[in-house]
């Protein structure tokens, strides 16, 4: 067999931390422990060529890069040759169950990798998919991966930021514009660019004092980045934002200018109301009030924190005076269901910052494998017929 080198194409993914090969003794220690004694049983009975089937139970986003660059470094590590065949390549929707990748090699090599190659391929497929279910509601707008706050450490970052770039780029296939950054310089490389998008957290404003003055402050330490300023920190969305614009108004003329709005879920935005809220959002996308709604989707368009009215409140302020090119860019649980009522609502938003296309459900990001061929003759356990290869080849039919 030819050793393959998938995933060298895919932006990020070579220089990944989450790629690097690991030692086999810490493979051993990371492993579970009947996996490490079939490795030594059919070391010592002798080996055998098997082919696994990788699948995941729900429909997915196809993101193996990862993984198989990972396999790939051991493997080479390991001087076992093996092959792999991509049911699915990057970025192809998945239905639940199918197999995504077979992989076929030595049982003594591959037995002790199953835990460690499933933990680099349930959670990416599923952040895929939800990444591009929440660019798809809002094609017109720029996504920024924002996840980095919610991982449990560095290589569950860098899962969900290739996650987000893969869902990204199958959603800019279908005509989205996708996420086109991420917040730390550490994953950019997945997304194409060499550093991390982000201006001020609400820190520098309480240090400053004020809005403007931290403004001030980020504007004459990085004079040639557009400057983005929070504007929710005194609870003064609009009246910041204007102060900014007028203190500003030559970078509020070239588009260099933004607000970001992060108003937190127990008030509304400055000037608003439940009444007031909902005149906002009638009066620029009536239909998207004269419908059955959830209380959460209620929310999204008319409660508190950064909803539809409170995006339209600010564009409507920030034109009337007179700096329509002042870009707005909106975050705060922005997943797939606040993207679709954001949609509905026609909310006049150029960016949204978020990490909300990581998994909400854990236990759906479980990926699965099982053993479909023994020394070429195919066994699998009872359940599992549809995994292999004869099975799939009967589905397709003559004509495929």
């Amino acid at each position: 067999m030819v050793q393959p080198s998938h995933g060298s194409k895919t932006p990020g993914v070579a220089g990944a931390y989450s790629a690097s090969p690991l030692p086999d003794a810490v493979i051993t220690a990371r492993t579970d422990s009947y996996f490490n004694r079939t490795k030594q049983i059919v070391s010592h009975f002798g080996d055998c060529e098997v082919t696994y089937a990788f699948f995941i139970r729900r429909p997915v986003i196809s993101a193996p890069g990862l993984m198989l660059e990972w396999l790939k470094n051991v493997m080479a590590q390991r001087n076992a040759p093996y092959s792999v065949e991509v049911v699915h390549p990057e970025g192809e929707w998945v239905g639940a169950g199918e197999p995504l990748v077979y992989i076929t090699g030595s049982f003594t090599h591959l037995a002790d990798l199953e835990t460690l190659l499933l933990q680099k391929l349930g959670s990416p497929c599923v952040a895929a998919h939800r990444a591009y279910q929440i660019a798809l509601s809002l094609p017109q707008t720029r996504f920024l991966a924002m996840d980095a706050r919610h991982c449990a450490g560095y290589e569950m970052q860098e899962l969900m930021a290739y996650a987000a770039s893969v869902g990204g780029r199958a959603a800019q296939r279908d005509g989205a514009i996708g996420f086109v950054g991420t917040a730390n310089d550490a994953v950019a490389p997945f997304f194409e660019t060499e550093k991390g998008y982000g201006t001020m957290p609400h820190a520098l404003i309480g240090y400053a004092g004020s809005t403007v003055r931290a403004a001030e402050m980020f504007h004459e330490m990085y004079p040639e980045t557009d400057l983005v300023v929070l504007v929710d920190y005194f609870g003064k969305e609009i009246t910041d934002a204007l102060a900014v614009c007028r203190r500003f108004p030559e970078l509020a003329a070239k588009g260099r200018l933004a607000m970001r709005l992060d108003t937190h879920g127990g008030r509304f935005l400055e000037g608003l109301n439940p009444q007031e809220s909902y005149a906002v959002v009638d009066r620029h996308a009536p239909k998207a009030l004269r419908r059955y709604r959830s209380d959460s989707e209620l929310r999204y368009l008319i409660g508190t924190g950064v909803s539809a009215a409170a995006i339209w409140r600010m564009r409507d302020a920030l034109d009337e005076a007179g700096f329509p090119q002042v870009k707005i860019i909106a975050s705060s649980g922005f997943g797939v269901t606040k993207c679709a009522c954001m949609a509905d609502a026609h909310a006049p938003i150029d960016v949204v910052g978020t990490g909300s296309f990581i998994p909400d459900l854990w236990n759906e990001t479980y990926a699965t494998a099982d053993i479909v061929s023994y020394n070429g003759i195919e066994r699998v356990k009872i359940g599992r017929e549809f995994l292999l290869p004869s099975a799939r080849a009967e589905q397709k039919g003559p004509s495929e």
